[in-house]
């Protein structure tokens, strides 16, 4: 069986001791069954990934002792994706392949058309960690509370790009704009809701200097795959999957 890694959100120290939550400790001792002595890697977001054991799992929980560490702490790329909520389980979806895509920051906004109640920034927040702890990931990426499209611009710094994944069609293609933004210069992704930005909300976006609209080609996609399609090609032409890294 592979190593577990798990995310613990505690200060790191060789030889420290961790103790675990009620729900990370169940999870070691019941599902996965792991005894005194077995092996695990963690990350607490801070101070990279480090190998350490379990040292007791009790009735009173489950303590880990820290050995070495692993790997130094890196950090993504500052790419952003701002996403209307859509159901839950596509809302659930694009959190978790955009933290496996590197994505550093998570700003759920809210427009016209969003067919969502309401935004739960801790379970978001939860979703990434499980993510980042599968994908190998030494960060965590910001998970921000909702805004409403308004706010979001109004509060824009003017120094990040952002490209609009426009559905209308008669954008330049994503890949060709690509083309034009630096690698590594600060960059955004905004993508819509199930029905897409309503024709009011596409003019202001448009007349904005900071906004690049974007087409994801011929196709119409799903509020998720568009995130998950552009993310990848954006990893691919700007980020690090550039050069085989």
């Amino acid at each position: 069986m592979a190593v577990p890694r798990l995310f613990v959100d505690a200060p790191f120290a060789p030889q420290g001791r961790l103790a675990l939550d009620a729900a990370q400790g169940r999870y070691l001792a019941t599902v996965l069954r792991l005894g005194a002595g077995a092996p695990l890697k963690v990350f607490n977001g801070v101070d990279g990934e480090w190998a350490a054991r379990v040292e007791d799992a009790g009735r009173r929980g489950v303590t880990l002792v820290l050995d070495a560490p692993m790997r130094p702490q890196t950090a993504a790329l500052d790419l952003m994706l701002c996403f209307s909520p859509v159901k839950r389980h596509g809302t659930d979806l694009i959190v978790e392949k955009a933290t496996e895509l590197g994505v550093r920051t998570l700003r759920p906004v809210i427009v016209r058309r969003t067919n969502s109640d309401s935004v739960r920034t801790d379970r978001l927040r939860a979703i990434a960690i499980e993510a980042a702890e599968q994908t190998g990931r030494c960060d965590l990426p910001a998970v921000h509370e909702a805004l409403p499209l308004v706010r979001l611009l109004e509060e824009w710094g003017p120094e990040r790009r952002l490209l609009f994944a426009d559905e209308a069609g008669d954008a330049a293609s994503l890949m060709t704009v690509l083309q034009t933004v630096a690698p590594g210069a600060p960059l955004a992704l905004l993508t819509g809701p199930e029905g897409g930005f309503d024709p009011e909300e596409r003019r202001v976006l448009r007349a904005l200097p900071f906004v690049t609209p974007v087409s994801l080609g011929p196709r119409i996609l799903r509020a998720e795959t568009a995130v998950i399609a552009a993310l990848a090609l954006i990893q691919a032409h700007w980020g690090d999957w550039r050069g085989g890294a």
